[in-house]
């Protein structure tokens, strides 16, 4: 595990799962169909991407509430 922290939306146990699929711990990232064509995410990527998502939405609305919370908060009188 990179760090001892939890991502943002994601519970401890998300968290490892996540890191743990990112680090390339897990079996392959894509299959490649016949003649090399077409290519799409395995089983793994997936769910690494459905992770990302799930923290990368809970990132972004924590930003959004941080910012509005700073203006509210900013007065110059």
């Amino acid at each position: 595990m990179r760090g001892a922290g939890v991502l943002i939306g994601l519970t401890p146990e998300e968290t490892f799962e996540f890191e743990r699929l990112d680090s390339g711990q897990a079996p392959g990232r894509v299959q490649v169909a016949s003649g090399g064509r077409d290519v799409w995410p395995d089983a793994g990527e997936r769910r690494r991407l459905e992770l990302y998502e799930k923290h990368e939405g809970a990132w972004r609305a924590w930003m959004a509430q941080s910012r509005t919370e700073r203006r509210e908060g900013f007065n110059l009188y």
